[in-house]
């Protein structure tokens, strides 16, 4: 298993940050801030699965088809190859503990379907 992400890496994006709390050759932990009116790409990994731990705020998660509500002290599983999403409908921040396994951490593999952003 092999990571490129480094604890403290961090990225602002058009739908808020990310940063790397800790990393290593078998799991990458994120923290993740999702603005007001923010969406992540509808997405999946090829070499990845996804344990997300919402923080504080309510979101919307999109799971393999099916969208459903999430908020501070709920979780959700995503499995490798699951086409997913997260964006935040409120006014507040939407933030989120991404806990990420698999044989190949980094940003490349990322497959995305939409994109409110226009990054596909």
């Amino acid at each position: 298993m092999a990571t490129t992400y480094k604890k403290g890496d961090s990225d602002t994006r058009p739908w808020g940050t990310w940063e790397v709390l800790d990393s290593a050759d078998n799991h990458c932990v994120k923290k993740i801030c999702v603005r007001p009116g923010g969406q992540l790409s509808l997405q999946l990994h090829h070499h990845r699965a996804e344990h997300w731990i919402i923080v504080s705020g309510k979101a919307v998660i999109t799971l393999d088809g099916a969208e459903f509500s999430k908020q501070a002290g709920e979780a959700v599983y995503i499995p490798t190859e699951t086409k997913h999403r997260i964006q935040n409908n409120t006014s507040a921040d939407v933030v989120f503990i991404e806990v990420q396994t698999g044989d190949r951490l980094d940003e490349n593999d990322i497959v995305r379907f939409e994109d409110k952003y226009g990054r596909i």
